[in-house]
């Protein structure tokens, strides 16, 4: 039986090869950050109220003028063909089907206008890594054309983390064969026929848009991470001439960069520590949250990806403050055993969790619950 998240993550270790787990799962380095992502969270307290009317908790918030069903989202994710194909269209169905909305990610292994169309009315954002400004720039006038309501600009990957379990295992894409990727393979055949019409999944809106987006070496620094370097705040005002809609910074954790967006115009920011997949020494999401919306003192929405593994934990993120959260592994983990019905159990999950937890707090809305008094242990 599959009561939660962990129940998910557990059978998904069964379903997917473990070079694909790995990917998943990877951390940086020796993994720190992960953990305090985890372990920061568990150490929240929230003080219920008592004697309130919860007959009914509604969870619905509004955000750029889109009313959500739940305050919380599926983050972006890349490679998610790795896990199944048409993964990104599945995971944009079953968040449509929960009312809430889905982040699509630069390393997509479908187009954007094919996710898009998978999930027509429903809340989808783009997000962007800028390897080459000509090719950020065509994905950026893609998505507007295509209806993506806001723009994620991901800011903490100058490089890539040093993700050691994918250089265990010697992954890479284009996938070169190795006897030990191979065997891992065989082992999971159900993976394998489900993979094997469509073949090893590529980046697809690099493929998409010319020469210069379709290179080999734009596909290598999107896997490897590698990014421009030179891009500064003032280079936000270039996006901006491409992007008419909510601009979001993601991968925030300082306050005085907090500071500096709000000065550059920037719509919203999410605070986050790529899931603890950069640098192995930041701080956790949760731990910066505060600090963020403290720099921030309510003049744009602030957001939270980073260690979200249950309902309780979204509610956490609520109550000091935050907008609303983005889940991303407990996502795939779904996807993985049972494609978009998988995932849309795992937000229903994280949603009657949430609806629980409110209650318990004796808060009636979001607005009721952000409210709650909470301290952070230690």
């Amino acid at each position: 039986m599959l009561l939660n998240t962990e129940d998910f993550r557990q059978a998904a270790g069964r379903v997917l090869p473990r070079f694909v787990l790995d990917y998943i799962e990877g951390a940086a380095d020796d993994g720190h950050c992960l953990r305090r992502n985890l372990d920061d969270l568990a150490a929240i307290e929230l003080v219920p109220r008592v004697l309130r009317d919860t007959t009914t908790v509604d969870t619905a918030i509004e955000v750029f003028g889109r009313k959500w069903a739940l305050p919380f989202g599926i983050a972006p994710t890349g490679l998610n063909g790795l896990i199944r194909p048409g993964a990104d269209a599945l995971l944009a169905t079953a968040a449509a089907r929960c009312g809430i909305p889905f982040a699509l990610s630069t390393a997509s292994n479908m187009r954007l206008e094919d996710v898009r169309a998978a999930a027509p009315g429903s809340a989808q954002w783009m997000q962007l890594y800028v390897m080459h400004r000509e090719m950020a720039g065509q994905i950026v006038e893609r998505a507007a054309r295509a209806g993506y309501e806001a723009l994620v600009l991901t800011v903490d990957v100058p490089v890539s983390g040093n993700r050691e379990l994918d250089l265990r295992n010697g992954f890479r894409v284009p996938f070169k064969p190795t006897a030990k990727l191979a065997l891992d393979v065989l082992g999971h055949p159900r993976w394998s026929l489900r993979m094997a019409p469509g073949g090893s999944p590529d980046f697809a809106n690099l493929t998409a848009s010319g020469d210069i987006a379709g290179s080999a070496d734009v596909q290598a620094a999107l896997l490897a991470r590698a990014m421009d370097r030179s891009l500064v705040w003032d280079n936000l005002a270039w996006l901006r001439g491409l992007w008419k809609g909510p601009l979001l910074l993601k991968g925030v954790l300082h306050p005085d960069d907090a500071r500096l967006a709000i000065e550059h115009g920037v719509d919203g920011l999410i605070v986050s520590n790529h899931g603890g997949r950069q640098n192995d020494a930041s701080p956790s999401a949760i731990a910066a949250l505060t600090r963020v919306l403290a720099a921030v003192d309510g003049r744009l929405p602030v957001f939270m990806d980073s260690g979200i593994r249950r309902g309780g934990d979204i509610a956490k993120a609520l109550a000091l403050g935050a907008t609303a959260v983005f889940v991303g592994r407990p996502a795939l983990y779904g996807l993985a055993v049972d494609g978009s019905a998988g995932a849309e159990a795992v937000l229903r999950i994280l949603a009657a969790e949430l609806v629980r937890s409110m209650t318990l707090l004796g808060a009636r809305s979001v607005a009721e619950l952000r409210g709650a008094a909470a301290a952070a242990a230690g």
